[in-house]
């Protein structure tokens, strides 16, 4: 999967990111090299989902996909 990713510089120095893509998901970096690790884990939490929060019925499935 290939996710946009917009880079801002950040006020106090450094930069900040987020991922129009996935709302609510951004986060920052004093480097360039910090904010894209930072960035793969903030994709990470924003797209994992606890299923023992969600109610499924006696018959839905879940399906992962790898897009």
């Amino acid at each position: 999967m290939k996710l946009k990713v917009i880079i801002h510089p950040a006020e106090e120095g450094g930069f900040w990111a987020e991922v129009p893509a996935i709302q609510g998901c951004a986060t920052q970096g004093k480097t360039m090299e910090e904010l894209i690790a930072n960035i793969h884990e903030a994709i990470d939490v924003c797209m994992s989902v606890d299923l023992h929060e969600i109610e499924l019925a006696e018959n839905d499935e879940v399906l992962e996909l790898a897009v």
